[in-house]
Order: structure tokens, then C-alpha cells, then sequence
């Protein structure tokens, strides 16, 4: 299933993602795991046709604009990364446990039938001045859902099994 998974650059406008399916997406997120269970994690979601769906359209980058706005669900993807307005870490793994998150959101999408673009071209500073997430949490990435219009790319090169052993090393004697 996963070698068939494509980010798509153009998504069908007419197809939707009803409230069941994005309890079902979500409901994927909340199971991944977390550094000591403390699942740093909150997704900001919006469809075509809702008040928060502009909030967060009018904010990507003319490059994400082109293709994410006919998406049928942009995922706003937040790390709870501090205590409230301190340094202090609520968990030094926000990050990554909140990539756990995406990934199982994505996987579960593509088991629906529905397609995923991540990506991180939106104006960072705007869409946190707009959405005002509470203080410790910050916005890392998005998700663009829906059906994909045109279907995979004809060929996508991917690193070798045996480079991604490889790669972190030096090899060299």
C-alpha cells in the first residue's frame, strides 16, 4: 500500500470529506505513539465552503495556493512544545511524536481512499497571527486531502534499502 502512496499536486474540487471521515483521520492521529504518552499534538481542520477553510487558504504560498485550495481538507498540523509561556519543555520530542501523528493520519487517508500533500509552503508568522494557538503549542506543517486528479507520476526515483543503512555512517576507512 505505502509504495502507492503519491503526493498529489492537483486534487478534484467536487470531492468532499464528510464528518465521519475526519473523525475516522483523526481518530488514526490519536492512537500514534508519543514520548511518555504525552501526545503533543493538535490538527486545526477546514473544508471548502467553512469560515476556517479562508483562514487558513489565505495564508499559503503562491506555489501550495495552485494546487492545495481544490484539496478537501487542509489539516493545520501543531507541536505542543513548551509549558505555556516558558522555556520549559512540555516534551523535548513534540516534533517528531507529532510526525508520528501525520503519518498515521496519511496512511489511514490513503486506506479511505483519499490522497495526502504535506508541505510547509504557507506563511508561517500569518497563519499563527490568524489562528492564535495557545501559548506553548506552534504550527509545523500542513496536510492537503482529497481525491487526486490525474493520478500518480508516471516514475518516483526512492533511496535504495541498503543507502538508507549507509547513509548515516562514514564508510570511509
Amino acid at each position: 500500500m505505502l509504495a502507492g502512496r503519491f503526493s498529489p499536486y492537483k486534487f478534484d474540487p467536487s470531492a468532499t470529506v464528510d464528518d465521519h471521515t475526519l473523525s475516522l483521520l483523526l481518530e488514526a492521529a490519536r492512537w500514534a505513539p508519543s514520548a511518555g504518552n504525552s501526545q503533543p499534538w493538535g490538527f486545526f481542520t477546514s473544508r471548502p465552503g467553512e469560515p476556517e477553510h479562508e483562514r487558513v487558504v489565505r495564508h499559503l504560498a503562491p506555489s501550495s495556493a495552485r494546487w492545495a485550495t481544490d484539496a478537501s481538507l487542509l489539516v493545520v498540523a501543531l507541536a505542543h512544545r513548551h509549558v505555556g509561556d516558558t522555556q520549559l519543555l512540555y516534551s523535548e520530542f513534540a516534533d517528531y511524536d507529532l510526525g508520528q501523528a501525520v503519518a498515521h493520519l496519511t496512511v489511514q487517508a490513503q486506506a479511505m481512499g483519499l490522497d495526502a500533500h504535506q508541505f510547509r509552503a504557507f506563511d508561517l508568522e500569518g497563519l499563527t497571527e490568524e489562528l492564535r494557538p495557545n501559548r506553548g503549542w506552534v504550527i509545523v506543517s500542513m496536510i492537503a486531502l482529497g481525491k487526486a486528479a490525474g493520478g500518480p507520476p508516471v516514475s518516483r526515483d526512492r533511496r535504495s534499502i541498503a543507502d538508507l543503512r549507509a547513509a548515516p555512517w562514514s564508510l570511509s576507512e
